[in-house]
């Protein structure tokens, strides 16, 4: 069931309680402000004032501090150590011989790695408060084509599927006397009888899916129905406006920004 469920994380609380177009507002209202708001330090107090209290109220703080730490990471490095040393020209902070780290090229490594925590954080507590089947119901009933809210779905899950497979074949290997631990050579050769069932079981899975799908009518053009009903709160259509409105607000900040200077 979890592997279903993709990057979901069941809680007891008032987000996980939302509608899904509800949190898919907050989303695009947090990519908007994160990608458009100028100064430096914008992102990162849209990072603290409205992504951490989300979170915070979804139970999903940790988690969401973790893996967005896991995947910024290597970016900040990279962006860090390349804007900082090849900044063309800029003033220089520190210098090793030939080669200096830039004051602006830092700037604008700060200003990159923010954009990408709010990008990153606001899609993984999407993630982990929404079920995918409950925002492809939801989705279906606005009238998305299936097609889309099929990919939307297969994207959310793709990668607990690959990890919940893999670490599968890794357990199976070991049992029948593969190892897969220690130096880089016996590594190295343990990724060939890894890969291959790897691939060979996720070519299975797309062909089982498509004949599941099609089993359940999924190009059917007449109504459909389902056992998932979503429910949401009286106030949860204004709230989605006021989203909708702020990240408009956003855009037209920086317009305004962009014209006077």
């Amino acid at each position: 069931m979890t592997e279903a469920l993709g990057l979901y994380i069941p809680r007891e609380s008032c987000i996980h309680l939302l509608h899904p177009l509800t949190k898919l507002a907050f989303v695009g209202f947090i990519l908007l402000g994160g990608l458009v708001l100028p100064g430096l330090w914008t992102t990162y107090a849209l990072l603290f004032l409205v992504v951490a209290p989300l979170a915070w109220w979804g139970r999903v703080l940790r988690e969401l501090i973790a893996a967005t730490w896991r995947v910024a990471l290597p970016f900040a490095i990279s962006v860090f150590l390349i804007q900082g040393f090849l900044w063309p020209g800029g003033t220089a902070v520190i210098g090793f011989g030939a080669i200096s780290l830039k004051r602006e090229g830092l700037i604008f490594a700060v200003a990159s790695t923010g954009r990408l925590l709010a990008v990153v954080s606001s899609f993984l507590w999407f993630a982990f408060t929404t079920r995918p089947d409950a925002l492809m119901a939801a989705l279906a009933q606005k009238g998305v084509p299936p097609g889309l809210t099929y990919i939307l779905l297969a994207t959310l899950q793709i990668v607990p599927r690959f990890r919940a497979r893999a670490t599968a074949i890794i357990d199976a290997q070991r049992a029948r006397g593969l190892e897969t631990s220690g130096n880089l050579l016996r590594r190295v050769r343990a990724v060939f009888p890894l890969v291959v069932p790897l691939i060979l079981s996720s070519l299975i899975d797309v062909e089982e899916r498509a004949l599941a799908i099609e089993a359940r009518a999924f190009n059917h053009a007449g109504p459909k129905t389902s056992l998932l009903e979503l429910e949401q709160a009286a106030w949860e259509p204004a709230l989605r406006w006021a989203a909708l409105l702020g990240g408009i607000g956003f855009l037209l900040l920086r317009l305004w920004v962009s014209l006077r200077w």
